[in-house]
């Protein structure tokens, strides 16, 4: 029974989430740029979401994430635009394709540690943007354009619960507690019979499959793919949403992707100053709060329902007979 509950925890969040924005939905669907922001929010909550379970859960460094996005997202727009393939099953190869390269990638790799498993990943990401502009098939460096607009905020958060679902349970289930034994001692979750390399390629992989469909979702929002959509910054975009939000906490990622993405459109009006506003944000939250904003623990509702009771036992102490800022009239 505890474990259930343990299990429901955060999709139960997610639904309120949910709900939320359909709340949000209401009142600004007569505005197709906070539609946009909405899209990307949750399209940026897989792809952090996905990533948490490589580095905040796994224990590993990887800033490759762009490259498995792109992979996805040129599979799928091929998929629609060449072979006229059913949107669904069309985002479904491209997260495939990411989850193939995932593994080839991730059998050698992650017998690496640390700055070589970054460098690793990188290098790797960079290799998928290069072939890409090389293939004038799907645009080169021009873009692959015409791909049809089929997602919809619909498709994005039905796809985001989806995501928190998974990995959330996977977390929880067998394979899910040995990435944990990984992530706090390798070497002594070796001695206790657990395969590292075998979880780590497991959660590699399921990783890259949620970036590939983060990426066929973003091509079909945008009707266009480009090589610089899936740069080692976008990487890094993901990599400070975990950060931000607590690696090892999912509803930490999804609440600092829907914060930074909503606060780097706050800040384009800026214009030349909005990056250096967002570098100083992000420079306060870590001086500030370094474990992140939840700092690997997760929001539940039923810790939301607690919070008047937890605010209830915090008393003033009594000074005189009476509490502080009182009189004794």
């Amino acid at each position: 029974m505890t474990r259930t509950k343990s299990l429901l925890k955060v999709p139960v969040v997610m639904v309120a989430l949910a709900l939320l924005y359909l709340g949000l939905i209401a009142g600004f669907s007569h505005n197709p740029y906070y539609m946009q922001i909405l899209n990307m929010a949750a399209i940026n909550t897989i792809m952090a979401v996905s990533l948490n379970l490589i580095n905040g859960f796994t224990g590993q460094f990887s800033i490759g994430h762009a490259g498995f996005m792109g992979v996805g997202a040129y599979v799928a727009a091929v998929c629609s635009v060449f072979y006229k393939i059913p949107y669904l099953v069309a985002l479904l190869c491209g997260a495939l394709a990411a989850a193939v390269v995932g593994l080839v990638v991730g059998i050698p790799t992650l017998r690496l540690k640390g700055d070589y498993l970054a460098i690793a990943t990188l290098g790797f990401a960079e290799i998928i943007r290069v072939i890409i502009v090389n293939i004038q098939k799907v645009g080169g460096p021009r873009g692959f354009l015409g791909i049809p607009p089929y997602t919809n905020l619909l498709w994005t958060y039905l796809f985001a619960v989806g995501t928190v679902v998974v990995i959330s349970n996977f977390v929880n289930s067998s394979p899910g507690r040995a990435c944990l034994a990984v992530r706090e001692d390798e070497v002594a979750a070796e001695s206790m019979g657990v395969n590292a390399t075998k979880y780590k390629v497991i959660a590699f992989v399921m990783g890259a499959f949620f970036a590939g469909l983060g990426g066929g979702l973003l091509v079909h929002l945008l009707s266009i793919a480009h090589p610089t959509m899936f740069t080692f910054l976008k990487s890094v975009d993901f990599l400070i949403m975990i950060v931000v939000g607590g690696q090892g906490s999912i509803t930490g990622s999804v609440t600092a992707a829907s914060f930074i993405t909503v606060i780097s459109e706050a800040l384009r009006k800026f214009e030349v100053w909005r990056m250096l506003a967002y570098s100083l944000v992000l420079i306060m939250i870590m001086l500030t709060r370094p474990q992140g904003l939840l700092g690997g623990k997760e929001l539940t509702w039923e810790g939301i329902v607690n919070v008047p009771g937890r605010l209830r036992r915090f008393r003033l102490p009594k000074v005189g007979g009476g509490r502080v800022g009182t009189t004794g009239h």
